[in-house]
């Protein structure tokens, strides 16, 4: 928003960012991606309340603290998600949202490399790089092939219409570098005058004067400062947004009453219809010395980290999640509503523990579940983290495509082409075998895919926090602008189509119609 904003130079934008600079090498690093996950300074550490259908168990929620905010942490994988997605959203009241209108925007943000002849549904002038995969490592040719084997379909672009099938992920990498928005967008527009950007600016509360939003008070080294502008526009994500709205007295106003807030604007839906993505982690130890696991230990990051800062290439230039795919729980089904991520290693995703030997995983998770959640307040102070209760697995239906997931994630581990590399299971283990167990294994065991959205709906209902034009609903000059404004979560990873919410919404706000 702030790149497209600018780029007229009669505007004036300032842009505030709570966190520092992208310029961390842990952030720059593609495979270094799990480092930021718990880093204090580039991620505000949110963990959920207790999930009561996990065990109540308290899951980490992790969101960029930091320019370029979660796609500067996030796994760079670029999936735009299924072209049902969008006219489910035009169906559900965001007027004028279908595939047919974000695909122009999807290619006016993509610079897609790694292909001489680029199909008519990628964009190759946009500024965000998006590279397909080498697919050096030979596991990853061997899931393909036993995904294959197991009758599923191989694509030669898992963002083309046709998403149900497995082959390459492409990732947000430019030359060996994240391809975050703070370097993609962010960077190329730092020079110009019209606009500033200020770092450890935290936006505690909106300025609200006769139903219009004219400023916002901005913490700086523990100052408050006020500033005023003809528009205002929120981009905190599924997280901040909402709350900064609940902290300005609008929201619900039995949830401003419990944190002490004054209901300013009574708007019932801020905080609801909170959406995200789980997974487990299926887990098959190898018999050849294939995996990552040999470049896991202390001698091997290293050596990766120095050929990737020689020149940016190496194992140290790519986010290892090269490979994945789609496929439907039933046949009944219109489009797909699972997803694999293959990854040459059996680990955690963020590094906390890896097995002991060599081995491989595929994450795997419902990606339409209907279970919903809140993000509320736990008081009025701009600096407390919010209520975050997901309210994971409270639908029944959501176990039985969990489970389903599981199954065929083992059936394509057990094709043909692992026979010479398979050995025992890790996880969920050979004897994790009936509903009850794989649902024992799944509240144990489950992890956010980090992929919130939701809590700001666009549409015109009375849940409907903004309009199709990103416009709050009641309060004037104040628009949102993330993935909190989906009115229904995608069938994939998120920072592709919040990006393209993105540049839509500035076409939007620069041509109204």
């Amino acid at each position: 928003m702030a790149n497209r904003l600018s780029a007229d130079p009669h505007r004036k934008v300032i842009l505030f960012e709570a966190g520092g600079r992208d310029s961390s090498l842990i952030v720059r690093m593609p495979s270094a991606f799990y480092l930021p996950v718990r880093h204090p300074k580039l991620n505000w550490g949110y963990v959920t309340e207790p999930e009561p259908h996990l065990n109540d168990r308290q899951l980490l929620c992790p969101r960029g603290r930091v320019l370029g905010g979660s796609s500067s942490i996030n796994g760079m994988v670029y999936v735009r998600g299924n072209p049902a997605d969008f006219n489910r959203w035009g169906a559900m009241g965001a007027t004028g949202w279908n595939f047919e209108t974000a695909l122009p925007y999807f290619k006016k943000s993509q610079n897609f490399c790694g292909s001489e002849n680029p199909n008519v549904y990628q964009g190759t002038d946009g500024p965000l790089t998006v590279t397909q995969p080498k697919l050096a490592n030979p596991l990853y040719q061997t899931f393909l092939s036993a995904a294959e084997q197991a009758g599923h379909t191989l694509l030669p672009d898992l963002n083309s219409p046709v998403q149900e099938g497995f082959g390459a992920l492409p990732m947000t990498v430019a030359q060996g570098v994240r391809a975050s928005t703070a370097r993609a967008y962010l960077a190329p527009a730092k020079a110009r005058p019209n606009l500033k950007v200020k770092t450890h600016a935290l936006a505690a509360e909106l300025i609200l004067e006769n139903g219009r939003a004219k400023g916002v008070q901005v913490i700086v080294k523990g100052q408050v400062n006020k500033y005023y502008a003809d528009e205002i526009i929120l981009c905190g994500g599924a997280i901040n947004s909402p709350q900064l709205l609940m902290l300005s007295g609008i929201g619900p106003t039995d949830v401003l009453d419990q944190a002490g807030v004054k209901t300013k604007h009574e708007l019932t839906g801020v905080g609801k219809n909170l959406m995200d993505h789980l997974e487990v982690y299926v887990q098959q130890s190898c018999t050849q010395p294939i995996s990552l696991y040999k470049d896991l230990g202390l001698i091997g990051r290293g050596l990766i980290g120095i050929r990737w800062l020689y020149n940016q290439t190496g194992l140290g230039a790519t986010n290892h999640f090269e490979a994945g795919g789609f496929i439907k729980s039933t046949t009944s089904l219109p489009y797909p509503d699972i997803q694999f991520h293959f990854l040459p290693a059996a680990m955690q995703y963020d590094g906390s523990a890896k097995a002991q030997g060599h081995g491989y995983q595929a994450h795997v998770g419902p990606m339409l579940s209907k279970s919903r959640g809140q993000i509320s307040l736990y008081d009025n102070n701009p600096t407390s983290h919010p209520r975050i209760k997901f309210n994971y697995m409270s639908e029944p239906e959501d176990w039985q495509v969990f489970r389903q997931a599981i199954r065929a994630a083992r059936e394509i581990f057990n094709q043909p082409a692992f026979d010479d590399l398979r050995g025992p299971e890790i996880r969920p283990g050979e004897a994790i075998q009936s509903d009850g167990a794989l649902d024992d294994f799944i509240r144990a065991h489950a992890e956010s895919a980090y992929h919130p959205c939701g809590t700001c709906k666009m549409g015109t209902d009375d849940a409907a926090v903004v309009d199709p034009q990103g416009r709050v609903h009641g309060v004037q000059g104040l628009r949102v602008v993330d993935a909190s404004i989906f009115p229904h979560i995608t069938n994939g990873n998120l920072n592709a189509p919040t990006i393209m919410v993105a540049e839509r919404m500035a076409d939007i706000f620069l041509n109204p119609r």
